[in-house]
């Protein structure tokens, strides 16, 4: 399988953002941050594999680089949502994390990021996730793989597969009664508060608690 290096992953990005979501048809490369193109590495290399071509100052994105450049802003947006909405790393420290993060997202670990994170379609910054091939089959199924308990119906059984509690003391609550990933959780009722059994016990907690519990459903 083709991988490019970080520094051209990070020009396909910028040329991505620039020309397909903007409305230039190519990038200035002062603006890529790139004075001297035949020193640059990372353009050596896409002007090799044919996804960059340049013309005069400007850098161009062929059609052959497009599949890449889409799916390298779509690792970049979701390790922020990753870094911003599990992890709680806000601010320019999430951007700095994700930016670093997005380029470990290879081999099938952005479709598992992508389905715990249950298939956002936007970043922190309300910018759009490129869809991959695990949001097009979760949209056909019609049931996400991952939900909040607040998603889930009576009667329904699915496993724990992370808390998205930002505030310490609702974290330790949730621990004290069990609710662990990994653990089965079947919930009782959802009105008017959220009754479920962990085991062998069973607790009841408000709707902003149950939000805070993703479940993971079967199958899935």
């Amino acid at each position: 399988m083709l991988r490019v290096s970080p520094k051209a992953e990070e020009i396909l990005e910028s040329l991505w953002v620039c020309t397909v979501e903007g409305d230039e048809v190519g990038c200035l490369l002062s603006n890529l941050g790139l004075q001297d193109e035949n020193q640059d590495e990372g353009v050596a290399e896409l002007v090799q594999l044919a996804f960059v071509e340049i013309k005069g100052d400007r850098l161009y994105l062929r059609k052959e680089g497009r599949p890449e450049a889409e799916m390298t802003v779509r690792r970049h947006r979701l390790a922020e949502r990753l870094m911003m909405d599990i992890l709680d790393i806000q601010g320019a420290e999430g951007n700095e994390q994700a930016c670093a993060f997005e380029h470990l997202l290879h081999q099938g670990v952005d479709t598992k990021i992508c389905t715990l994170l249950n298939h956002p379609t936007t970043c922190p910054h309300g910018k759009p996730i490129p869809p991959g091939t695990c949001c097009e089959k979760a949209r056909r199924e019609g049931a996400p793989g991952i939900v909040p308990l607040t998603e889930l119906k009576s009667g329904e059984t699915g496993e724990i597969a992370y808390l998205a509690a930002s505030d310490g003391k609702k974290m330790q609550k949730l621990m004290s009664m069990g609710v662990l990933p990994g653990s089965e959780l079947n919930l009782v009722q959802s009105f008017p508060s959220y009754i479920f059994k962990v085991g062998h016990s069973q607790f009841a907690v408000d709707d902003t608690l149950a939000r805070e519990i993703y479940i993971r459903r079967p199958g899935k």
